[in-house]
């Protein structure tokens, strides 16, 4: 009886095992991809040592899978940004100006950017991943590789469902920066006023 106890064990424990390797990276690029448009509130708590407050900023965003990231923040001041293959551009009264590629906020802008897609072989150039969970609740941790993004980053700790959920970023000096997506949503098209913002 013991035997079969054993038996039935190391089953489970296989099982189990095969399980977890169901839900891989490309399943996971392959789910946040899939739909066309998705869009929703954010809220952004940038956590610094010398302050005792978070920094908090929200706004919403749309990902476009065809043409790329609006940011649209909304509080505490108004400002717009795009991420497409051109690079990343600042809205000002005049229009879109393209911002410098190597800045910090465009750095993180642009990460967030290949989280959001799914973009795992982007991703894997730069942090080792590590991935946990299943379809409805997976985990996704980002290790960085090169001593460059060492300096900058501990890790980024990533979780979500059908869509990217929670971004964490523990940076290497101690600060951190929490993006919460609560209410995301797909679309299959773009509003007119969106489609506006990618052409222009």
């Amino acid at each position: 009886m013991s035997r079969l106890l054993r038996c039935l064990a190391v089953l489970a424990l296989l099982a189990a095992s095969r399980l977890t390797l169901a839900f891989g990276l490309d399943d996971l690029q392959k789910q946040l991809s899939e739909p066309a448009v998705v869009k929703g509130p954010f809220i952004q708590e940038k956590h610094l040592r010398a302050l005792p407050q978070p920094l908090v900023s929200k706004g919403h965003f749309v990902l476009a899978r065809d043409h790329g990231l609006l940011w649209l923040l909304q509080t505490p001041l108004r400002q717009d940004y795009r991420i497409d293959a051109q690079g990343i551009a600042r809205r000002d009264p005049a229009g879109w100006q393209a911002l410098p590629g190597r800045s910090a906020g465009a750095e993180q802008n642009r990460l967030f950017f290949a989280v959001l897609q799914g973009d795992s072989s982007g991703l894997q150039r730069d942090f080792e991943l590590n991935l946990a969970g299943d379809a409805q609740h997976w985990q996704l941790q980002l290790t960085p590789r090169s001593m460059l993004l060492k300096q900058v980053f501990k890790r980024i700790d990533i979780t979500g469902g059908r869509f990217v959920e929670r971004i964490e970023l523990s940076e290497s000096q101690g600060d951190s920066t929490l993006l919460r997506m609560p209410a995301s949503s797909g679309a299959a098209t773009l509003s007119d006023a969106e489609r506006s913002d990618f052409a222009d």
